[in-house]
């Protein structure tokens, strides 16, 4: 996608005097004003700015006027369905990937890319599945899969599908450790789309062990504990290497501008170090690893 003059005028990140950072505890959310819109050039913020703190998410009201809110049970998601009964999903690392997408969700009906405002991508989520596929490599740390947290100034690019509202359960359940947020992303032309959608947000330990696991000891380790995981949301952690190409390449089969935010605009744990810097430094040779033969299909981008 090339800007001309007379072409329609597209997005870009906040302005520059936004400054880059993100709590790891709650948050509360409210949707950023949006720019005059103007050719999407997604280049890396300054380096030497820190970025404002946003406050947790709890229902917050946009510039426009609407609500947004975190979403806890199937209900609040039926809050945000379509007039025709569908849940807008937010794609932001695996889910990038049409095919990863729809093995995930095989009736998905609208694939397309989005940017979303006021979010950024952090490699700092402990992922379970990555131990249960046999591609963590606990000695390095390199098990980390992607989650979003609110960030003012920041800008990516994503993809939005609908699924069915009787997948909602099984959604909630697969994404159990994840703070679930109606978001409302825009069209790469800048116009929010008309109905919210459903993006999974990073959490907290305390409230994930407090809020799904009901305090129960034996819940958490049944889904974290037997993999030696005694801490889901960490900054010292990096990406799991064959997640981490599959979802580069992913961006990529999506086009310049979605590739290039997304190595400008992801972030190690760090928040500081992208993952263009990453790929460059201590992970490079990342991108010519293959998956073993049994994951090709659910890594190959």
């Amino acid at each position: 996608m090339h800007a001309r003059a007379t072409a329609p005028t597209l997005l870009r990140p906040g302005p520059p005097s936004a400054v880059r950072s993100c709590s790891n505890g709650a948050y509360r959310l409210s949707l950023l004003p949006s720019p005059l819109p103007v050719a999407l050039r997604l280049r890396r913020p300054p380096e030497p700015t820190r970025r404002r703190l946003m406050p947790p998410p709890t229902a917050a009201t946009s510039a426009a006027g609407g609500s947004i809110s975190e979403l806890t049970t199937a209900a609040d998601f039926a809050a945000v369905a379509s007039p025709s009964g569908r849940i807008s999903v937010v794609g932001f690392g695996s889910l990038l990937s049409e095919r990863s997408a729809r093995s995930t969700f095989p009736e998905l009906e609208g694939f397309r890319v989005a940017a979303l405002r006021g979010f950024r991508r952090v490699f700092a989520h402990s992922a379970p599945i990555f131990f249960e596929r046999g591609i963590a490599i606990e000695a390095t740390k390199e098990f980390s899969s992607l989650s979003v947290e609110p960030c003012e100034g920041e800008l990516i690019i994503v993809t939005v599908f609908e699924i069915k509202e009787d997948e909602v359960p099984a959604f909630i359940e697969r994404e159990h450790e994840f703070r679930f947020l109606a978001v409302v992303p825009e069209g790469l032309d800048g116009v929010p789309f008309t109905n919210p959608a459903v993006v999974c947000a990073r959490y907290s330990d305390e409230e994930y062990f407090q809020e799904r696991c009901k305090g129960s000891k034996e819940l958490y380790y049944q889904r974290y504990g037997r993999y030696n995981i005694d801490k889901i949301w960490r900054d010292d952690i990096l990406p799991c290497r064959l997640y981490l190409r599959h979802c580069v390449l992913a961006a990529k089969n999506l086009g310049e501008p979605a590739y290039s935010n997304f190595l400008d605009h992801t972030y190690l744990g760090d928040r500081k170090t992208t993952i263009r810097e990453y790929l460059s430094t201590t992970g490079a040779g990342i991108m010519e690893e293959e998956p073993p033969e049994s994951l090709k299909s659910r890594y190959g981008g």
